[in-house]
């Protein structure tokens, strides 16, 4: 099997997903495969996929296992949102519809969890990161990114009015597209922030971060995860990459 090229880490990169991301409504099927490409290639920087046990948590049609697979996992689909599931033709072979608050994968059953945008969508972030966790052995690695509510797409669909309030935000998208969005603020979308999921990741037993940074920028960028407030607006998405450590 020819050993995929790492994801490169510059400028151009992130422009190019910024247009890929401007295309998401119009061809969900060339974003999200890009963006899949893309998750799966920076992953392989801090560990390779290939011939791993993958669990994908909340990973939707399934454009992120068929890339863990085409590059030689063993990855399994876990998405708790039959309409997701089924969005895109129907769902990859062995997936299963299941909650993220309860992986049915034993302890320490996957060598990589992997979970991208699902965490701003879930009331509990501490029950889903600690399902994680559990799953993952000792010694295996966790992906984890998420939209910072405070970034300009923190929002989503709703950006960036969500900057004057949620229920302002509703208010202004039903004006404008004659319709309810697609997600709810405290329903299906909850504002989670950079600096108290850090908090929160190291007050946790038996994990450690390996890296944390702006998931779309380039690697020097990684600085501004360090700088309180400014994090929270200047990080369109954060990428925690964790290892289990017992």
């Amino acid at each position: 099997m020819t050993r995929p090229e790492p994801v490169r880490q510059g400028l151009s990169r992130s422009v190019r997903l910024f247009r890929l991301f401007l295309r998401e409504q119009t061809e969900p099927g060339l974003f999200y495969g890009s963006l899949a490409q893309d998750a799966v290639s920076q992953l392989a920087a801090y560990g390779e996929p290939a011939g791993k046990t993958v669990v994908d948590v909340g990973g939707g049609a399934g454009y992120f296992t068929g890339e863990f697979r085409a590059r030689g996992a063993d990855c399994y689909l876990f998405e708790p949102d039959q309409a997701e599931l089924f969005g895109d033709g129907g769902p990859p072979e062995g997936a299963v519809l299941a909650d993220g608050y309860w992986l049915p994968v034993r302890d320490g059953g996957a060598d990589i969890c992997f979970s991208s945008n699902v965490l701003e969508h879930v009331a509990d972030p501490v029950g889903l990161i600690g399902e994680m966790i559990r799953v993952t052995r000792p010694g295996g690695l966790i992906y984890l990114s998420f939209t910072n509510w405070y970034s300009p797409w923190g929002g989503h669909e709703m950006s960036p009015w969500h900057y004057l309030g949620p229920r302002f935000a509703e208010r202004h998208y039903r004006k404008r597209h004659g319709r309810a969005p697609k997600h709810r603020v405290g329903r299906t979308l909850y504002p989670v922030h950079i600096g108290p999921t850090l908090r929160l990741v190291r007050s946790l037993q038996g994990v450690e971060i390996v890296d944390a940074r702006p998931r779309y920028y380039p690697r020097w960028c990684r600085a501004v995860v360090r700088i309180p407030w400014l994090r929270e607006v200047l990080t369109w998405n954060l990428l925690l990459v964790l290892r289990r450590t017992a």
